[in-house]
């Protein structure tokens, strides 16, 4: 009888429970990527989110689930990049660019499906602003946020009715 294949979830427990990290730093990372090869690497970053583990930036990636995640791992790629380019490393800089970009991809995508409800494709709209912002000029995203946020937090407070009189 052949062996039923086990799910990357609990493939992924297993060797979390096996190896115990506190943290899941970017060595562990291409151990867990070479020992669970056969998972594709978007599951596995998915899977690692939901362990609740805390997840250096370049394995975390760029979150959208929402505002204030978007908000804090593009500013811990911004930091990232910046100190692969100030030490020289432009390999790291162009990892740390080409999870954004991923992340950009996504959104474009989820914008462009027809099953994507209008409140949704306004959120993945803004946030694409926010990647396209990064990936022009990564060492000024944190200084345009600071301005942006506010204006966009404007626009998403409902305008009162008029009143008739």
């Amino acid at each position: 009888m052949a062996r039923k294949r086990t799910s990357a979830r609990s493939r992924l427990a297993e060797w979390l429970a096996r190896r115990q990290p506190e943290r899941i730093t970017e060595g562990l990372w291409q151990e867990l990527r070479a020992d669970l090869a056969d998972v594709s690497e978007d599951r596995l970053r998915h899977l690692l989110r939901e362990s609740g583990l805390p997840l250096d930036p370049l394995v975390e990636g760029v979150r959208q689930d929402n505002f204030e995640l978007l908000e804090r791992t593009l500013l811990a790629l911004a930091r990232e990049y910046q100190s692969a380019l100030e030490s020289g490393d432009r390999e790291r800089a162009m990892l740390c660019r080409r999870q954004v970009i991923q992340a950009k991809d996504r959104a474009r995508w989820v914008i462009r499906s027809a099953r994507t409800s209008p409140q949704k494709k306004a959120d993945k709209q803004e946030m694409l602003l926010w990647m396209l912002t990064w990936l022009e000029n990564p060492g000024v995203f944190a200084d345009w946020l600071r301005l942006r946020k506010p204006v966009w937090e404007a626009s998403q407070r409902a305008p009162e009715a008029p009143s008739e009189s």
